[in-house]
């Protein structure tokens, strides 16, 4: 269990939890190592199982069972268990050797006792634990056959009523009802194990079902429903392989669930069927997937299965055709087909739908970045940069962003003829700017637009004429300190001045940075005097705030 600090104890905890978790450590008891976890008792208000776990590539994660913890937070009593664990870090290799002698000596003992022994044994656990008693009961229905006593207790295994309040599975009990679900897979697993696979085939589909009629009353963060809805699909997957069921049913049954909401939680792909549909079945599948697919062009999981087929078909056509069959207004479904085309080494009619996509792109659209930025990377790779210019022209036209303009720059600096288009750019947030229309392509677009070119006398007047927001205006007075030491001074000063009536170590930075620049103006303009007069009414106003203090002395301020 290496590979965390104290430091990540903090940061998962939070400060609070972490300072009363320091105040546990005479708590912790019964401590077990294992690979990649950690379990001990923490003992406060009730004795709570603590587990700390070391996974790639999750990291560090802990499970309690006190209320705070049972919420899915960090809590005191797992910090508690992980600064143990890293006072301990020297003994921990002997208790886990400790830990797996014990687990073999238990094994080896187990192994030595005598049927009735064991028998006795089991029973004497049934007695005591409720839980134990039914995992068993559902085991041997299973081991013997029994359809109806399976069907009845997955049925229960399934339901969600014993963990629900007020009719939904809160975040805490999630977990403990997925590990009661999964008891539902394990049984149908033994039908199969029993020779009774058709009969584990309709019980997986059944437990689909009903587990679908649950999910939406599950809160399912940690993915618990997820993984039983995994399991239930190998395990059917398993069934049919061991049956051998019709391969035409089978075909029906597949296309049916994956175009259904059921497929959320299974997530079933009908090639892993392969080896059971064969040739026939997978024919049907083809069939049925096309049928369903012309029938609805639009919708997503009749998309989502023709194109899989499609594909490991090898049928680069086939695939084309279900994406033009419903095209986004954006064009970026085009370039979809363009990459696949590339993909297919058909370079040519990639470029001819990614033209395409751009010119059915309607007035009212924005075309999608990706395709604008796809068509002008083959348009330069070709030799052909007005043709990339003339796309970023119309891009940077539509959507006037400090982005779009330095693409529109790096096009036609390529093609040699950024003068005249910058000028026409320019000329676009100017007006922009000065009808104070589209906020977000206004004066600040200009100015940034003129500081990406480090043109800070033009940005400067736009700034003065059309307004800025604080961060332009630093921007402008780093730019323009050398020329314009008394009008940087100005901005430094305002920007400076709310920042005197907060708190906080990131403000005390910003307020040393802006401080520093104005000791840079004021020997630019040989007044260092009016500095030290500022910076010493400042520090006598400020002086409570230690902090500032230590950062302006670190810095001769």
């Amino acid at each position: 269990m290496g590979g965390f600090t104290e430091a990540d104890l903090r940061v998962l905890a939070g400060p609070r939890s972490f300072e009363r978790g320091e105040d546990y450590l005479d708590a912790v008891t019964a401590l077990e190592v294992g690979d990649g976890w950690i379990t001990a008792t923490v003992h406060g208000t009730d004795a709570y199982e603590v587990e700390l776990s070391l996974d790639e590539p999750e990291g560090l994660t802990g499970e309690c069972d006190c209320p705070y913890g049972m919420e899915g937070n960090f809590c005191k009593h797992l910090v508690a268990l992980g600064l143990t664990a890293l006072a301990r870090s020297e003994s921990l290799p002997g208790e886990y050797t400790r830990a797996r002698s014990r687990v073999q000596d238990l094994d080896a003992w187990l192994a030595a006792l005598s049927r009735d022994e064991l028998l006795a044994l089991v029973r004497e656990q049934i007695a005591e634990d409720r839980q134990v008693r039914r995992r068993l009961e559902l085991r041997a229905a299973s081991a013997r056959g029994d359809l109806a006593e399976v069907r009845t207790r997955i049925r229960e295994l399934l339901d969600i009523g014993r963990f629900a309040r007020y009719g939904y599975v809160e975040y805490a009990d999630a977990h403990a009802y997925g590990e009661q679900a999964s008891q539902a897979v394990s049984a149908i697993a033994d039908l199969i194990a029993s020779g009774q696979a058709g009969d584990a085939i309709s019980l997986s589909r059944e437990a689909m079902r009903m587990l679908n009629e649950v999910q939406d009353a599950i809160d399912d963060s940690d993915g618990h429903l997820s993984q039983v809805g995994t399991a239930l699909a190998t395990v059917h997957l398993d069934a049919c392989r061991a049956a051998r069921p019709d391969p035409e049913e089978t075909a029906q049954w597949l296309v049916d669930h994956v175009l259904s909401d059921l497929d959320d939680l299974t997530d079933i792909d009908p090639l892993d069927y392969e080896d059971v549909l064969g040739e026939r079945g997978l024919a049907g599948v083809r069939e049925l997937a096309l049928e369903a697919w012309r029938g609805n062009r639009t919708g997503w999981a009749e998309k989502y299965l023709m194109e899989r087929l499609a594909k490991a078909a090898g049928d680069v056509d086939s695939v084309i055709a279900v994406h033009a069959s419903d095209l986004a207004r954006d064009g970026s479904t085009h370039l979809v087909i363009a990459r696949e085309l590339d993909a297919a080494g058909r370079p040519g009619d990639a470029l001819r739908w990614a033209e395409r996509g751009i010119g059915e792109v309607s007035d009212t659209t924005t075309p999608a970045i990706g395709l604008v930025d796809y068509l002008c990377d083959r348009y330069t790779r070709s030799d052909r940069f007005l043709d990339a210019v003339a796309v970023r022209r119309a891009h940077f036209t539509a959507h006037r962003s400090l982005a779009a303009y330095q693409q529109l720059r790096t096009a036609a600096q390529a093609a040699d003829c950024w003068e005249a288009e910058r000028g026409q750019a320019l000329a676009l947030l100017r007006a922009d700017a000065a009808q104070r229309e589209r906020v977000r392509y206004g004066g600040p677009v200009l100015i940034d637009a003129l500081l990406d070119d480090k043109d800070t006398d033009a940005a400067w007047q736009a700034a003065t004429a059309s307004g800025a927001d604080d961060r332009q205006w630093l921007t402008l007075a780093d730019q323009a300190r050398t020329t314009r030491p008394a009008d940087a001074l100005r901005v430094y000063q305002r920007l400076a001045e709310p920042l005197e009536k907060e708190t906080g170590n990131a403000v005390y930075e910003r307020l040393t940075s802006l401080l520093l620049s104005m000791r840079d103006c004021h020997r630019r303009l040989g007044t260092p005097d009016d500095f030290a007069a500022y910076l010493a009414a400042l520090r006598g106003g400020q002086k409570r705030k230690r902090n500032l203090m230590r950062l302006l002395d670190q810095h001769a301020l």
